[in-house]
């Protein structure tokens, strides 16, 4: 049906709904579709099909299971599953450990391992198609904690592996896959598996409770919740991007935790009394590899709508390529060729009560008390603004992203790369310009700051952070020597001379999109100090202002009222001496 209707000019998202009455007269009027006899015959036989929809409910009634069959069903996470994985053999024993668990899982998913190994969450390695530079987190560095050299065992906490710690790690076996990462429908294997191995607090806390940890390192039961096991949700991906680089909302700005039990005005899409979409919904997954990517984002979309592929991770594979309807406003999807939808439907970031960091001064780090001890500084919110660990620290709520030209291509900035420390550094850059026709005006989180820089090589440097050795940042607070190691395991030089610079890293905004009450209004960007007023190359009404010609504008107002006062009172003279001629 749907190919049929997609020949027929019907390619719309809102085809799923077609039993919601005269759903397809309303889909043909809405989108302007001609009206022949060809689709009158197929709107009349969907029709027909409608009025035996609830025939078939009634039937499918009939096969409902009762409250004593549903006691005893498998949880509701698992019921979108073809299986029962609790009635499974292999898995009703004990399991010491991850891989023996995922041994398990690959007797019946023989295929599952060698597609996670080839997906961008398992090599954190990739080629960007389009500026031909190998990014992912195993190649680029960033203005937060700069690279993953040297600092396994704390990074990859958040990798889709059992127990990857040191460098040496074997990527290429199956049994490393951690298959619960992102299959536990509880909740709560994340929080347990990243508190084992020997994990340090302070790895992840720059403040915490000490008399708490006993309630959190936990082994987790491997044997129940493989029985349990479900599609991914927000809760496991969330219990890796929503902490990603050093907490909670402190990397991207749109992903953070308020997002587990979003509501519609934080994000009409993840919110439960919304759309109630999960993650995958989007970011659409076929053997184990996802739809999008921050490093390779599609600025444009002009393939529209997809109803037979689905999501594309792109607003426009959903909503089109002319989203407004005409009787909101005809002049809207006059601006979808040169304005992301992002621009207008995510006002602000970090909307849902969870602030996120816009500035990191490494150069701050390292001061202890008169004690020796490190010292830990918050704001009247409780925020973390200094720690002898990361240095000082800004974070806001509510913040208005940075707009920009962007046409999808992102330059990263790499530890071989010559920087110039008398400027602020641009750790990304973004590819665009008004006179691309395929850029459009993008909203982007920008985290400024300072980072540690070789000041003789004149290259930005990793540094060993994690770790209870000595050359260890957070154990000795030595630059020159936590650098040294993070530069080594990197495999590049280090000439012993430490400067810190000024940086700045963009990041893409795609997440927390408010309902269409709270988007921008065109008054938003249509005035003096509107929030388009330092992009370049944008000629908008009612926001440009040039002084002489503001005169020059008054000026012929004045004079046209003059001349026509004048030419008024000279009329009611006239005819005033014409009358007493009379």
């Amino acid at each position: 049906m749907i190919y049929i209707i997609a020949e027929h000019g019907l390619y719309t998202y809102r085809i799923i709904n077609i039993y919601d009455g005269w759903g397809v007269m309303a889909i043909i009027m809405n989108l302007g579709c001609k009206i022949t006899k060809k689709s009158i015959w197929i709107a009349v036989l969907f029709l027909a099909i409608q009025m035996a929809v609830p025939f078939a409910q009634v039937a499918a009634k009939s096969h409902e299971v009762s409250g004593e069959q549903l006691e005893s069903s498998p949880p509701e996470s698992s019921k979108i599953l073809s299986a029962d994985h609790s009635s499974f053999d292999v898995l009703n024993k004990d399991f010491a450990s991850g891989l023996e668990l995922t041994k398990a899982c690959l007797s019946c998913h023989n295929q599952s391992a060698k597609q996670v190994h080839t997906s961008p969450h398992w090599e954190w390695s990739g080629l960007n198609s389009k500026t031909g530079q190998t990014v992912g987190k195993k190649n680029v560095l960033n203005g937060l904690l700069m690279t993953i050299s040297s600092n396994e065992p704390y990074c990859t906490l958040c990798h889709i592996s059992n127990k990857w710690t040191e460098d040496t790690f074997d990527n290429k076996a199956e049994e490393q896959v951690d298959c619960l990462a992102c299959h536990d429908t509880t909740g709560t294997y994340a929080l347990k598996k990243m508190h084992q191995l020997r994990a340090k607090c302070s790895a992840c806390h720059v403040d915490f409770d000490k008399s708490k940890a006993r309630d959190v390192v936990r082994k987790p039961d491997l044997t129940k919740l493989a029985k349990l096991v479900g599609k991914s949700s927000v809760q496991t991906c969330g219990s890796c991007h929503f902490f990603s680089d050093g907490g909670d909302g402190v990397k991207h700005g749109d992903l953070d935790s308020s997002l587990f039990s979003a509501t519609k005005e934080v994000d009409i899409h993840m919110a439960k009394d919304g759309e109630g979409y999960d993650c995958t919904t989007c970011h659409k997954t076929e053997k184990h590899k996802m739809q999008g990517s921050r490093y390779m984002p599609a600025s444009k979309d002009i393939r529209g709508m997809d109803v037979v592929g689905g999501s594309r991770a792109t607003c426009e594979s959903c909503h089109g390529i002319e989203p407004h309807p005409e009787t909101v406003n005809d002049k809207l999807n006059d601006h979808v060729a040169r304005i992301a939808c992002q621009t207008c439907h995510i006002p602000a970031l970090a909307r849902g009560g969870v602030p996120t960091k816009t500035y990191w001064d490494w150069s701050t780090a390292g001061r202890l008390n008169d004690e020796g001890k490190a010292i830990i500084e918050k704001d009247g919110q409780d925020r973390v603004t200094y720690s002898s660990q990361r240095g000082s620290s800004q974070w806001e709520e509510n913040v208005v992203p940075d707009y920009i030209w962007f046409n999808g291509r992102i330059e990263h900035l790499t530890l071989t790369d010559t920087i110039d420390p008398s400027g602020v550094v641009q750790l990304n850059s973004f590819a665009g310009s008004s006179d691309d026709p395929e850029s459009r005006i993008w909203p982007v989180k920008v985290l400024r700051g300072k980072q540690p820089f070789d000041s003789e090589n004149m290259t930005l440097v990793t540094a060993h952070l994690f770790g209870k050795e000595g050359d260890a940042y957070w154990k000795a607070y030595n630059w020159e020597e936590s650098i040294d190691t993070g530069m080594k395991a990197a495999g590049l030089e280090f000439s012993g001379k430490v400067g810190f610079v000024e940086t700045e890293m963009r990041i893409p905004i795609n997440h927390m999109i408010a309902p269409a009450k709270d988007s921008l209004q065109c008054e938003s960007c249509h005035s003096k100090n509107g929030r388009l007023a330092d992009v370049p190359g944008v000629h908008m009404p009612g926001r440009g202002a040039n002084p002489i010609i503001d005169y020059l504008g008054i000026f012929l107002i004045l004079f046209s009222l003059a001349g026509v006062i004048g030419h008024a009172t000279l009329r009611v003279v006239l005819r005033h001496r014409n009358n007493r001629k009379a």
